[in-house]
């Protein structure tokens, strides 16, 4: 079978976990051939589950940061006993004959570009959520995708928990009666790292790492890892870590997108060293079910630490709450105790990665365990909130026409402006 190469992003990771990965000896012309596009932290998290399932070698990788660059492709030499090459521009490795696939783990604001060119190469592609920075790129990459007959998979790993699984059978199954409300939370005191205007790295190709996203001055506080809480790049903690909650609400529930947003909040504890809110409680309309998200990036959280982060599903008959490897169920009725189940799941980083190896490897999409219209589901959801939040309005969405009607304030969030240097994908 003529396969496609493969590309990967890149974490660094130490040396010792080099010698516990057991990485079968490669056999040419028997493996996926993987490229990388952004070394980072997760990338490298992301690469290193693929060439844990054996299939696959890593041929070339990317980064702007030329440390990052060196770092993982020495590491890499390690784990499979070749050395990749190395890029600086995303494009001149998806010219690189003989890849199949390629994994992008850079910040979302690169996504759709990086993609759309994966797309346009006949790539298969692992790309890390959020989808897209804005709901216009998202439907982009969803158009690009469905030009070529590349396999698509996005990262949204937590739709591998066990509990989560038993969660959605439980409630799909009438145990917890009518869900008429959900709430997810999560409370977390983040490292925001150093906000002083500095020169950036001599490293880092600072204006590259910015790409079509505004260049703001560099400051360690909004680059490598710590982007997320920076409007500009990662738009704030609902973005990046609320977007794994709504998604898994929308698998257990089968919701599809939110019809209506409101989001109050504000920066209170984090004033002047963060961007978006580190209080946010935002009220999305699924379908006849509103569903609550909150987080707060300061103080001690719950008074029960169990419930700092999770989801909470109401049911007439049971409430239901749902973390990563956890259920708890309090059944309706007085003098009724909870029942707690501790339900572990096994790496499910690996286990979604590995789906979309085999998804690869056997040319069979109905492996892929997060397709991109699903993941564009999710991402647009937790985007519309941040819309309304940022207005300061209701948000209606037409699901019909992809737009958001009778309020042009919110509608032309929808996509925000690119750098002159850069095109914005067209829908």
């Amino acid at each position: 079978m003529d396969r496609r190469s493969f590309i990967t992003t890149a974490s660094l990771g130490s040396a010792a976990m080099v010698s516990a990965f057991n990485i079968p000896a490669f056999t040419k012309g028997n493996k996926i051939k993987t490229g990388l596009i952004g070394c980072g932290w997760y990338g490298m998290v992301d690469i290193e589950a693929a060439l844990k399932t054996g299939d696959v070698e890593v041929t070339a990788i990317c980064d702007v940061d030329s440390q990052h660059l060196e770092d993982s492709a020495d590491k890499l030499e390690k784990l499979q006993g070749s050395r990749p090459k190395t890029y600086k521009n995303y494009e001149e490795l998806l010219d690189q004959r003989g890849l199949e696939a390629v994994f992008i783990a850079t910040p979302p604001h690169w996504h759709a570009l990086q993609f759309i060119a994966a797309c346009q190469k006949g790539l298969d592609i692992y790309c890390e959520k959020p989808l897209s920075y804005d709901v216009r790129e998202g439907q982009a990459m969803i158009k690009a995708a469905g030009e070529t007959d590349n396999i698509v998979q996005i990262g949204f790993q937590r739709r591998q928990s066990k509990a989560f699984k038993e969660v959605k059978e439980f409630i799909a199954t009438g145990k917890a009666g009518k869900v008429h409300m959900i709430e997810a939370q999560i409370n977390y005191n983040p490292d925001v790292g150093d906000t002083t205007i500095q020169p950036p790295p001599p490293s880092l190709d600072w204006d590259m790492w910015c790409g079509p996203a505004p260049e703001l001055d560099y400051r360690p506080s909004i680059g490598h890892l710590k982007w997320r809480l920076e409007k500009e790049y990662g738009n704030g903690h609902l973005v990046d870590w609320g977007i794994h909650h709504i998604d898994i609400i929308r698998v257990i529930m089968d919701f599809g997108i939110p019809s209506g947003f409101q989001a109050t909040g504000g920066i209170y504890d984090l004033k002047g060293k963060i961007t978006t809110p580190d209080t946010l409680n935002a009220a999305m309309t699924f379908e006849d079910v509103p569903v609550i998200w909150q987080h707060r990036l300061w103080g001690p959280g719950s008074v029960d630490k169990t419930y700092n982060n999770g989801i909470f599903f109401y049911g007439d008959k049971a409430t239901v709450f749902a973390a990563d490897n956890k259920m708890i169920v309090m059944p309706a009725g007085k003098n009724r105790q909870p029942e707690i189940m501790d339900i572990p799941t096994d790496n499910m980083q690996q286990q979604h990665v590995t789906a979309f190896i085999e998804a690869v490897k056997n040319r069979d999409k109905k492996r892929v365990a997060c397709r991109i219209g699903d993941a564009f589901q999710s991402t647009a959801a937790v985007q519309l909130a941040m819309i309304a939040y940022y207005t300061g309005s209701q948000v209606k969405w037409n699901n019909d026409n992809e737009t958001i009607p009778d309020n042009p304030v919110a509608a032309e969030l929808l996509a925000r402006p690119y750098r002159s240097k850069y095109l914005r994908p067209e829908v």
